[in-house]
């Protein structure tokens, strides 16, 4: 588990980096609003995520079909997680929007290593006969 939470770190960190500039350059040049420019930029970064993750972090047997499936559950979660977070910290309690963005990727990161380890790339859930449907 340690080698595949130091991969997740490194793509995530690479993915993170992706969306942290979305979201300031959305949010500084174009005037966009936080809520909306971190949703842009963490979509854009989850297929990153999604490609590097299923061959590097886990180099997962799981079907694509299946994997991409499981991992866009995840994702929508995710970025659910992301949007209310950010709404609630930046939107109601007016904290700069950079600071509302770190705590709000600290709460994604472990809710997406979890569910990718478990359920996305694990192995054993892809074995199962309702997995592959």
């Amino acid at each position: 588990m340690h080698r595949e939470l130091l991969r997740f770190l490194l793509v995530g960190g690479f993915c993170t980096t992706l969306q942290y500039l979305v979201l300031v350059t959305a949010v500084e040049f174009a005037h966009a609003d936080a809520v909306i420019a971190s949703a842009a930029g963490f979509l854009l970064s989850a297929v990153v995520n999604y490609l590097l993750n299923r061959r590097f972090t886990w180099a997962s047997k799981v079907p694509h079909g299946v994997a991409s499936r499981r991992f866009a559950t995840v994702l929508l979660i995710g970025l659910a997680l992301n949007v209310l977070g950010m709404r609630l910290l930046h939107g109601y309690l007016h904290w700069h929007y950079v600071l509302a963005q770190v705590l709000t990727t600290v709460v994604t990161l472990l809710w997406n290593f979890t569910g990718h380890r478990r359920w996305t790339f694990a192995s054993t859930a892809a074995t199962t006969p309702a997995a592959t449907k």
